[in-house]
């Protein structure tokens, strides 16, 4: 390991799987350390990244998959794989034939589906029992050293809690969002550090967005920005696609509703946005639950570059400020829920309840959390729509939750007398 290596929690998740599969396929966004991460465990490295040595690499494979993919001590790691995609049977059959676990890591910035670009769905072996996928995002806040970890969810779902305090306030959460959880920004000086995400959406409107061979797309920087600053608009919101479009429209342009769920699915692709589903809890009453997924980017600094706002220019915009740490927590609960085995939802209703975060287990327990910028009044208000959801949650059908929290930006947590627990985003880890 390199000596300035960052310690990720999926180093855990990697090493797991690695004795458990023939291959991983590690995805996730681009500059999110996939690559830095794999090397890590790899004993043969193929970088396919560099122009200059691919078309090399690529005849090989194309000429001879099995020499290629028995060139080197395994886990041999096949960096942005994408660019051979065809060898994917390929290693599905090595896989098969060695019997062995934790022969191949393949990394990628796009989904699947976009590396079999060249094949029909039906043509290809999915792999299933032989590879598995898993999702890398930047870093939380506990891998950076922010939070101090002082309160730990397998600890609450244990029942066990002591009272903490976490030293970060206000203005470094505003920071933590512009800056974002980018390897290369972390720990950097400020200016430096909020350069990073700048510069991500910057390539991904002028370059990746359009680079998809699947979602042909005519080159418009300018619907780019205006499909990013829509969506970052719309952070934390079950936002329709109509809402979003109708958001993007305006004198200088026009969006026809084919283009620009284009747009939206090449967003996907690059893992750039990831929408947050709706739980469907069985209820005591007859309250409608809203299914609409929730918006968010994988990382809440894209939202901040899209829209152009510094961390003094979210104080003056509160409302943006709570949304987008609403989806700062919800990025590093996802990651401590990747390493919990757990998923996580949004749940909302039609009498306006909702639970911005439920966290659901394995066994199927689960845990109601809201995210709150605000100060006492706004943690009161959330605590009791917490209780509220809680208790017309059928117990028999769905059960009980096993802790309900609020999240916050202040500087104690505790447990109050109703059960509730009051977090600082800066004390959690998994």
């Amino acid at each position: 390991m390199e000596n300035d290596y960052m310690p990720r929690l999926f180093d855990g998740i990697l090493d797991f799987s690695l004795k458990t599969k023939g291959a991983v396929v590690v995805t996730g966004p681009k500059w999110c350390g996939k690559s830095r991460t794999t090397k890590r465990v790899a004993k043969t490295i193929i970088d396919l990244m560099p122009r200059q040595t691919r078309k090399n690499i690529v005849e090989y494979a194309e000429a001879a998959p099995h020499e290629f993919l028995n060139d080197g001590e395994k886990p041999m790691l096949i960096d942005e794989w994408q660019h051979i995609s065809f060898i994917w049977d390929d290693i599905k059959a090595e896989v098969d034939n060695a019997g062995e676990f934790g022969l191949y890591i393949l990394t990628g910035s796009v989904t699947d589906r976009e590396s079999y670009a060249d094949f029909s769905l039906g043509d290809r072996h999915t792999g299933n029992g032989r590879i598995v996928r898993k999702m890398m995002r930047p870093m939380t806040l506990y891998e950076s050293g922010e939070s101090n970890g002082k309160v730990s969810i397998s600890d609450l779902l244990k029942g066990s809690f002591t009272p903490c305090f976490s030293r970060a306030t206000i203005k470094d959460y505003a920071f933590y969002i512009c800056r974002g959880g980018w390897p290369l920004a972390i720990h950097k000086d400020r200016e430096v550090a909020l350069q990073q995400a700048i510069d991500y959406y910057s390539v991904v409107v002028t370059d990746d967005i359009f680079s998809i061979k699947s979602i042909p797309l005519r080159h418009d920087e300018f619907k780019a920005r205006q499909v990013m600053r829509s969506y970052a608009r719309n952070v934390s919101i079950a936002a329709s696609d109509q809402t979003l479009l109708s958001d993007c429209v305006s004198d200088e342009s026009t969006f026809d509703e084919e283009t620009f769920s284009k747009y939206l699915e090449a967003l996907r692709y690059l893992f750039v946005i990831e929408e947050l589903p709706a739980w469907n809890p069985n209820l005591r009453s007859k309250t409608a639950i809203r299914t609409k997924p929730t918006r968010h980017f994988v990382d809440p600094s894209i939202a901040a570059a899209a829209l152009g706002v510094s961390p003094e220019g979210l104080f003056k915009d509160m409302t943006t400020f709570g949304f987008l740490f609403e989806s700062l927590a919800v990025r590093d609960l996802r990651v401590y829920a990747d390493v919990l085995g757990a998923k996580l939802y949004k749940y909302r209703d039609s009498s306006k309840r909702e639970a911005d975060i439920v966290m659901q287990f394995r066994d199927g327990s689960y845990a109601l959390m809201e995210v709150k910028l605000g100060g006492d009044r706004d943690v009161e208000d959330a605590a009791a729509k917490l209780i509220a959801i809680r208790d017309d949650i059928d117990p028999e059908k769905t059960g009980r939750p096993a802790f309900l929290m609020v999240i916050t930006k202040g500087n104690v947590a505790l447990r109050r007398k109703d059960g509730v627990y009051v977090v600082p985003l800066g004390c959690l880890m998994p």
